[in-house]
């Protein structure tokens, strides 16, 4: 419960509002409209600019761009892997709507198709402003045995040139009527550095897991290998890694006392992210740990949210978590799951 407060109030202060620039940023639409204010960020083919006379940032089809202009300095991520830092010029010509990068270190100026474009962000010398994120949270309650389930997570991602790393935290609370509380709370932390060969890149992560259902009172898992985007567009994002990791597993006190289990396992995970324009988003993360000191047996963990945007920063989600283990120690189940829905907040460039 405490590892719970921590790191939602880390999450809670990483949303306080970052400091403004000016908003002097040019776009104007293929329909003609014009607008002066501040480009925050491109994602999900969606581009978000804050202007002064609107209260809450804007949401904006990329594809309906005609051209932009920016001096604020951009760290531009393409399809092909390739990332750049600079100022932004787009100009609508015969040939498509090329954006122009005015590269900060060597001042080249680099041309890239706009439809080539998945991320764009602002960069800053202030720590605070390089984090994106958001917070969830949910609670079902049923008259009938008394149940109720209350459900908080939260995701945080720091974002440099070629490397970033992210934090999410998943915790789910069960209370019936005579049952005792069921609580599953895990801990996720993933880094990633881009290697120079366009969509790959090598990466860790580390896991937490404490679930009662199971009987763990706290799983470690340790891992890292190299990885490749599949897909890598403004609509999708699908990434494979693999490679070696290490599962430690301390296990509740019972009548038949169980050891602390360590394995050495081979590691796949995956990542899954489709878009919708401002509409919807469907994330997804898997990690599969097939063991090798223990041939035979597999560890799976996943989790998977889907987010329908309601207004501005708000949405609303549905999530599934899971874990499972096919050779669990004697009377104890094998897997953990279940669903939740609730409301969800981002903060940063979403």
């Amino acid at each position: 419960m405490n590892i719970r407060a921590v790191i939602l109030c880390s999450a809670l202060l990483l949303a306080v509002p970052v400091w403004a620039r000016e908003k002097t940023d040019v776009i104007v639409m293929k329909n003609g409209d014009h607008m002066t204010g501040e480009i925050k960020g491109l994602d999900q083919a969606t581009l978000y600019v804050s202007l002064s006379y609107v209260v809450s940032t804007m949401s904006v089809d990329w594809s309906q761009v005609a051209r932009l202009e920016s001096k604020q300095m951009f760290i531009v991520r393409t399809e092909d892997g390739s990332v750049y830092t600079g100022t932004l010029k787009m100009a609508e010509t015969p040939a498509g709507r090329p954006v122009q990068i005015q590269e900060a270190e060597e001042g080249e100026k680099v041309a890239i198709d706009s439809s080539r474009l998945v991320q764009m962000s602002e960069t800053s010398e202030k720590f605070w402003q390089r984090f994106n994120g958001g917070v969830n949270t949910g609670i079902i309650y049923s008259k009938g045995n008394q149940t109720t389930q209350y459900n908080i997570g939260s995701q945080t991602e720091y974002l440099r040139e070629r490397w970033s790393a992210s934090a999410n935290l998943s915790s789910n609370l069960s209370t019936s009527s005579g049952v005792t509380a069921a609580t599953r709370n895990q801990l996720s932390l993933n880094g990633q550095h881009l290697l120079p060969w366009n969509n790959y890149f090598y990466g860790g992560l580390a896991n937490f897991l404490q679930s009662s259902e199971q009987g763990i009172s706290r799983q470690v898992s340790l891992g890292g290998g190299i990885g490749r985007y599949l897909k890598n567009t403004d609509r999708a994002t699908i990434s494979l890694q693999g490679g070696l990791a290490w599962q430690g597993t301390y296990y509740e006190k019972s009548t038949t006392p169980i050891g602390t289990q360590n394995v050495a396992a081979a590691l796949i995970a995956a990542n899954i992210k489709l878009f919708k324009f401002n509409k919807t988003n469907l994330n997804v993360n898997a990690v599969l740990l097939p063991a090798l000191s223990e041939p035979g047996r597999v560890y799976f963990n996943t989790n998977a949210t889907y987010y329908i945007k309601i207004t501005g920063n708000l949405s609303w989600n549905v999530s599934f978590y899971g874990s499972w283990d096919n050779r669990p120690p004697a009377n104890l189940p094998g897997s953990d799951y279940g669903t939740s829905s609730g409301l969800s907040w981002t903060f940063g460039l979403k």
